[in-house]
């Protein structure tokens, strides 16, 4: 081979990575969040929401709820609650080991519900599956389980 063979492929290979990382970079916000417009007002879907989770044995510790939280900090935004969710069984089999406690800063489970300016309601939720699945192990196993069963009570308001 000669020496601009070599160059003219060296640089096509360079070329290759740099557009598959911008693809990957500009994809992986779609890949990570979840968003779908719910079937029910903004009221509704989180009385069928919160009774979902409680049905399927998640415990709610906490309800953010962000429309109240701005208004009180001067700022007016559409309705929007943001609610944690935590399975103690699951939790319990990543928090018991040292090891995967590396996690605990995305626990307990997210879930938004809110209003836009077009006047529906959303639900968005992370892909906790993939990124279980980035990790492997005990957290792959877990995360694929809390992801599926959050898919379930995501179904209960879903359009």
């Amino acid at each position: 081979m000669t020496k601009s063979s070599i160059l003219f492929v060296l640089g096509g290979l360079v070329a290759g990575i740099l557009l598959t990382s911008l693809l990957a970079y500009k994809a992986a916000p779609g890949m990570m969040l979840k968003e779908a417009e719910s079937k029910y007002s903004f009221e509704r879907s989180v009385e069928v929401f919160e009774q979902t989770a409680k049905d399927m044995g998640w415990k709610i510790p906490t309800v953010h709820d962000m429309k109240e939280t701005m208004r009180v900090n001067g700022y007016q935004v559409n309705s929007m609650k943001v609610f944690e969710l935590c399975h103690p069984d699951h939790a319990y089999e990543i928090l018991k080991l040292d090891e995967e406690r590396i996690v605990s800063n995305m626990m307990p489970c997210r879930v938004s519900i809110y209003e836009k300016s077009d006047g529906k309601t959303y639900i968005s939720w992370m892909n906790t599956s993939m990124m279980g699945n980035m990790m492997g192990g005990v957290i792959a196993d877990v995360m694929g389980i809390a992801s599926a069963e959050s898919e379930k009570m995501i179904q209960s308001i879903k359009k």
